[in-house]
């Protein structure tokens, strides 16, 4: 059996080149450039494409004796990736690159690559699971609930499933870097990357403007009868649930409530403002192999930093669907994706729209 490994450069995907070397496969690992540190007008030192990563990758690759290739993604990445952050942001949205990259470059692109090489498996370091079932394939969290990653995973298809593997699912990340250690691989204290790999320092409004090269237009902050209380820098500035960086001076905090494209304006309110039980969701992408119900009851989650809650979900069309949850919950925000699980199994997840 022969396993193409993804692998970035740090210890989550070099340790799982070494757990499917264990599981004697026949293992290449493979680098995927996205982009140029160039691009970006940022410094080489602290994002996950710099020349010190792909070093470490190579490092590890030939201490496990597997070749490894370094393969330039940047065009697809842009098209399916930077441009999709783009668009979103210009539309009030705000989006997950992470998911996007999962779904159009790291099953897609690679998975094309790995065919080609006539590889049975791709691997990652993600702390998800696979498990075989009737009639298909399920989608499982890791079982490391701190570092499980299967939320930005839930847009892979049944035949992906079938071709993937994620050996870290059944670990801790501290079992992961002792095997690490003990291994003695380069990166085994790396720190894990925290930010939009595209946007290490956190700043995307200025990575937005070097996108595009736009300035973008200021409006009115209003609060929620619509009265205006100040002038906004440009909606991409600003995200649902907002609260720092606003400049507006009032008797209680003020959180952003809405972005009103048709307008060009910041809708402002309370914190309780925020709460909500519906949301709408599309571009859904149901994982199993048997169609749900019209109307089911699983949990969901609708930002990756959240527990799954209790909910009531009702399919509206092949891709489309209502949650209503049990609970009110907090910034609900166009852009990001809600995913549904029932306990561990993802059943799949799609694209906020409001």
């Amino acid at each position: 059996m022969k396993a193409l490994i993804a692998m970035s450069g740090g210890v989550d995907s070099s340790v799982a080149a070494l757990l499917m070397k264990e599981k004697d496969y026949e293992c290449v690992g493979c680098t995927m450039k996205l982009y140029g540190n160039e691009d970006v007008d940022l410094s080489d030192t602290s994002t996950c494409c710099s020349l010190d990563d792909v070093q470490d990758a190579k490092d590890v690759a030939r201490k496990l004796g597997m070749p490894h290739y370094t393969w330039n993604f940047k065009d697809q990445f842009r098209e399916k990736v930077i441009d999709n952050f783009i668009d979103c942001y210009e539309h009030a949205m705000t989006p997950n690159p992470c998911i996007e990259c999962n779904k159009h470059l790291k099953f897609c692109e690679l998975y094309r690559r790995a065919k080609e090489l006539s590889c049975d498996k791709i691997v990652t370091g993600h702390y998800a699971r696979v498990r075989k079932c009737d009639g298909g394939y399920q989608l499982l969290k890791g079982k490391d609930a701190t570092k499980d990653q299967s939320y930005v995973l839930y847009s892979m298809t049944q035949d992906e499933l079938a071709h993937t593997e994620f050996p870290l699912g059944e670990y801790s990340k501290d079992e992961i870097r002792k095997i690490a250690e003990a291994h003695e691989f380069v990166n085994a204290n790396k720190p894990d990357s925290q930010d939009i790999c595209f946007v290490p320092d956190g700043d995307y409004v200025s990575a937005l403007k070097r996108f595009t090269g736009k300035e973008y237009e200021p409006g009115d902050f209003v609060d929620m009868e619509g009265n205006v209380l100040g002038r906004h820098k440009g909606l991409v500035c600003y995200t649902i649930g907002q609260r720092k960086g606003l400049g507006i001076s009032s008797a209680y905090p003020l959180y952003v409530v809405k972005l009103d494209t048709e307008k060009n304006q910041v809708v402002l309110g309370k914190n309780e403002d925020l709460f909500s039980r519906d949301v709408y969701v599309e571009n859904i992408n149901w994982i199993g192999p048997d169609q749900l119900p019209e109307t089911f009851r699983c949990k969901a989650k609708v930002r990756y930093r959240m527990t799954e809650q209790p909910c009531e979900v009702q399919r509206v069309g092949a891709t489309s669907a209502k949650i209503t949850f049990d609970e009110p919950q907090r910034a609900i925000t166009p852009g990001q994706s809600a995913v549904f699980y029932d306990e561990d199994v993802v059943l799949g997840g799609g694209i906020i729209k409001h």
